[in-house]
Order: structure tokens, then C-alpha cells, then sequence
């Protein structure tokens, strides 16, 4: 993503990413790289819940998996050990989850309901419903897995860019056009949102293409977040939506 690189480059380098601050972190105490970890977790839980749901028969039982994936990882210091230029990320993430998961079935453990601080808040019952809705996929375990870390991304950024539209003043306009930001233009379409929010067709198609690039941006940002240099977010960015 070019236009990304160039415009992180004008603002002035690239800031401490949330990765960073954990990887460099002493001990689990540190405070900067709990809240950096919490915010990670916050973003990615659900590519860990589905990959977790889609191998119990049980919601409650995946909802704990996840729990304690996330405390065991915080418990045992594990990101101390790793490095970004071992590898992407999300593929730590997914090879220490399937190592976590295959241990636990190994030793047919129960998980311990509120038996320890909760790391990680989400809606289970938000998860449970979006599994319920994912199309039959006969990709890898792992592709999938990638496909959803993938949406959380760019779910991430969009919420952002909502956000951003809404404090310009620009919310209703917005929620015409932010249909058009992720696929082809049909003839006609252009006309008839102008006619509506009271501009020209010129105007609208411009303001799509800002949106494009104002989304494109923001989604190189939540990508540098899990990398640590430019180029990382570049790759990481060309990997997930190639």
C-alpha cells in the first residue's frame, strides 16, 4: 500500500506498536504492556474464539478455552519469548493457540469457571451468533483463521473511520456511501445517492475515493499496531487481503 507508506511517512515515523511494548516488557506486571496486550486481545479474540468453537461442541466450554489461552499466555510470559523476525504476529498467536489447544485435549481437563481474573471481555453470545452465520468454508483450520484475523482488521478500522465521519459532521452522508467502499460501482448508482444527499455525481464518486483511501490508511495503522517497522505492515497488510 503505497499511498499508506507514503502518508505514515509524512506524520513523522512510525510509533510504538502495541507488539513492541509487549515483546519488551520485563514481567507480566508491567503495566504498558498489559493494557497493550488487553487492547490486542480486545481487537483478535474473535479469530481465537471461532478457530477454538469450531473444534468443542460447547460455547461455554470454548468461552473458557479462550480465558485461559489468553491468561496462560500472560502467566507464562510466553511473547517474552519470541521475536518479530521470527514471524508474523498472528501466526504466533494461531501456532501457540494449537500447541495450548492440543494439550488441553490431550489431558481432557475441565476448564475452572471463575477460577481465575479474566483477561479478555467480550459478547459470547455475539461470538456464538456470528459462528452461527459464517459460510461453510473448506479452507484449512488456518486459512480461516487468517480470513478472520483478516475482517477484525479492517472491522477495526471502519469502526474508526465511522467514527471519524461522525465527529466531521458527516455521519448521514457517510452511511450512504460507506456501501460503496469495498466493492465495484454499478451505472447509475452515483446518481441517484447525489440526488439525495443534494451533490453532483462528480462530487459523490470523489468522496468515495477519499473514503477508499481514509479506510486504507486506517487499516494500515491497526496493521502497524502487530508489526514493528513499515515494511512488516506493508507485508502483513498484502498477506491477509492479497
Amino acid at each position: 500500500m503505497p499511498e499508506a507508506e507514503s502518508q505514515y511517512g509524512r506524520r513523522g515515523g512510525f510509533e510504538t506498536t502495541h507488539w513492541s511494548v509487549i515483546l519488551t516488557a520485563n514481567s507480566s506486571a508491567n503495566t504498558a504492556a498489559a493494557e497493550a496486550w488487553e487492547r490486542l486481545a480486545a481487537t483478535y479474540w474473535y479469530p481465537i474464539y471461532a478457530h477454538i468453537r469450531r473444534q468443542v461442541d460447547c460455547p461455554e466450554q470454548a468461552r473458557d478455552l479462550v480465558q485461559e489461552f489468553f491468561a496462560t499466555l500472560i502467566r507464562r510470559q510466553s511473547l517474552a519469548r519470541v521475536a518479530p523476525e521470527k514471524g508474523r504476529f498472528r501466526t504466533f498467536l494461531l501456532t501457540t493457540l494449537n500447541y495450548f489447544l492440543s494439550d488441553q485435549f490431550d489431558r481432557a481437563s475441565a476448564m475452572k469457571r471463575g477460577g481465575g481474573r479474566v483477561t479478555v471481555s467480550f459478547d459470547a453470545m455475539e461470538a456464538e451468533e456470528r459462528c452461527r452465520h459464517e459460510r461453510i468454508s473448506h479452507d484449512s483450520p488456518d486459512r480461516q483463521f487468517d480470513r478472520r484475523w483478516a475482517a477484525a482488521l479492517i472491522g477495526r478500522a471502519f469502526a474508526r473511520l465511522n467514527q471519524e465521519q461522525a465527529e466531521a459532521g458527516r455521519a448521514v452522508q457517510f452511511d450512504r456511501l460507506k456501501e460503496f467502499l469495498a466493492r465495484e460501482v454499478a451505472p447509475g448508482e452515483y446518481e441517484a445517492v447525489a440526488k439525495h444527499l443534494g451533490l453532483t455525481p462528480n462530487a459523490v464518486a470523489a468522496s468515495v475515493r477519499r473514503l477508499r483511501l481514509r479506510l486504507r490508511e486506517l487499516a494500515f495503522d491497526e496493521a502497524s499496531k502487530i508489526t514493528t517497522t513499515l515494511a512488516d505492515a506493508e507485508d502483513e497488510l498484502r498477506a491477509l487481503f492479497g
